[in-house]
């Protein structure tokens, strides 16, 4: 399979990284369309034999192109790439808030996969939500979520409105994750840690705490509730987050990011 992958930022080299990585595609079937020549050195590094600065007929060659741009880079990038589109092939869009609708609009053509990967995928560990228009054949759905496996588990939604959710939920959420563990270390350096120390406190209590949950019976509450003993220290400090309605404002911040997907596909 020939694969293009236009963007070369973070997403572009997690996706690349991956790919090569699991032999997805050998590299001299392998390309990446990135003007700024600042990160040719990087793509390189990754093992990217073929970069081009600009559109070529090398467009037309590829089975797969990724879309791996900012979404505010769209309609300009659209313009300069569409006369090397063909209808034959397969566009896998990793944009945030452009819709299929938007993407056939701009490209003129109509197989279309989007997908919302987070930044874990560069370790394999991502977690993607992906969806297609109907044009894309059972095969070519399929071909491409082997592709998306590659970068960690993924999960297939009929309702594209969900990639957008996706998005709020576990693209952004690797940053919400780092947000409270900053949160966490900083309080443990105020309490009289040294940073190492803390990192390391904070670090560990995250990585434990998933594995032991994901070897739970207990849901989420029911977990907490054992750890949080009456009396005890835990139980005043969960009662503090929930008397400042802490579980609320997570879930406003999730909404804004949902907001600001949808906001990012009007133009």
């Amino acid at each position: 399979m020939k694969i293009l992958i236009i963007g070369g930022g973070n997403m572009g080299q997690s996706f690349a990284k991956s790919f090569i990585n699991n032999f997805i595609t050998d590299v001299e079937n392998f390309a990446v369309l990135e003007k700024d020549s600042s990160k040719f050195e990087a793509l390189k590094k990754i093992g990217i034999k073929h970069i081009y600065q600009s559109p070529t007929e090398k467009i037309t060659e590829a089975d797969l192109v990724v879309l791996a741009v900012k979404p505010q880079a769209f309609a300009g990038l659209a313009t300069e790439i569409k006369n090397f589109i063909s209808p034959e092939q397969v566009v896998l869009s990793i944009m945030a808030g452009v819709s299929i609708a938007k993407i056939e609009q701009y490209l003129g053509l109509d197989k279309i996969i989007r997908a919302m990967p987070n930044i874990a995928a560069q370790i394999g560990e991502g977690m993607s939500v992906f969806t297609s228009s109907d044009a894309v054949t059972r095969i070519e759905l399929v071909t491409v979520q082997n592709l998306l496996e590659s970068t960690g588990k993924n999960l297939y939604v009929a309702n594209e409105d969900l990639i957008d959710a996706g998005t709020a939920v576990s693209g952004s959420g690797p940053a919400y994750v780092l947000y409270f563990m900053e949160a966490m270390m900083q309080a443990g350096i105020r309490l009289g840690f040294t940073k190492p120390q803390a990192e390391m406190l904070t670090y560990q209590t995250f990585k434990g705490i998933v594995e032991f949950f994901q070897n739970s019976p207990d849901d989420y509450r029911q977990l907490i509730d054992k750890i949080a003993s009456k009396g005890g220290t835990t139980e005043a400090a969960i009662r503090f987050l929930d008397e400042n309605k802490t579980n609320e404002l997570i879930q406003k911040a999730v909404f804004k990011a949902y907001q600001r997907a949808k906001e990012l596909g009007k133009f």
